[in-house]
């Protein structure tokens, strides 16, 4: 049975969605990968798509990461979340967990995007 899962990469930063889509696809092939770059988008990408995945950055203009998780989660209770940032502040990773997604700290690596594909398989 293929294992074709759908990933929405959230970031603001195109070099960034084009870094994490690159070492996803590496690693999983058969998935298929959306790219949003802000909460309105990423929200109708979702409406329009069964999303098993987001990868959400927390630094965007208008609604942070975090904000946009707790926007999600209610409306997409079986999709994983993680939350990628720079900011290693225990609140923010704190916040991250009590919202049910890992965060996963910057700079995007091919062992962050690792960390983040074996919470997304767990």
């Amino acid at each position: 049975m293929p294992d074709n899962k759908t990933v929405l990469i959230v970031d603001d930063s195109k070099v960034s969605r084009m870094m994490i889509t690159a070492i996803i696809k590496e690693k999983q092939p058969e998935w298929i990968l959306l790219e949003s770059a802000n909460a309105a988008e990423t929200r109708e990408l979702a409406k329009a798509n069964n999303i098993n995945f987001f990868s959400i950055d927390l630094n965007m203009p208008g609604k942070d990461g975090l904000e946009l998780i707790d926007l999600l989660q209610h409306k997409y209770t079986d999709a994983k979340f993680a939350l990628l940032t720079a900011n290693i502040q225990e609140h923010t990773h704190e916040s991250a967990r009590k919202l049910g997604a890992i965060c996963i700290n910057k700079p995007i690596t091919e062992k962050s995007i690792s960390e983040m594909l074996d919470f997304f398989n767990d």
